[in-house]
């Protein structure tokens, strides 16, 4: 078994920043891909970045030199920086993980959690 602990997001005013972390227990031989998508209200859940094993990264269009997604494969935790955060970034916010265990692998997903982005 695999357990994923994302922290606590938060109220930040805009122009803010926060930084979210996603961190992986368990059953857990390595992790390849990463990934931060986000959900708000009404809206499909949407890809905000990604990284690989290598640390090759890939960020959606609206984040682009706002965020910054990292890895620590010792702590087998996932970031992500988010720096002049605006009102639209404001959504709940899930960590994905391609994790391989003694079963396999298998992606796993963080229990999400709520950033606000309001004045």
């Amino acid at each position: 078994q695999v357990q994923l602990v994302e922290s606590a997001g938060g109220l930040v005013q805009p122009g803010g920043s926060l930084r979210l972390s996603c961190a992986a227990s368990g059953n857990i031989i390595r992790i390849n891909g990463m990934g931060w998508y986000r959900q708000a209200p009404g809206n499909q859940r949407e890809l905000v970045a990604t990284i690989t094993s290598v640390g090759s990264t890939n960020y959606a269009d609206s984040v682009k030199g706002r965020f910054t997604i990292s890895r620590d494969d010792a702590k087998n935790t996932l970031y992500l920086q988010m720096y002049s955060l605006k009102p639209e970034d404001t959504a709940v916010y899930y960590c994905n993980l391609n994790i391989v265990g003694a079963g396999g692998y298998k992606n796993y997903w963080g229990q999400g959690t709520q950033v606000t982005v309001s004045s």
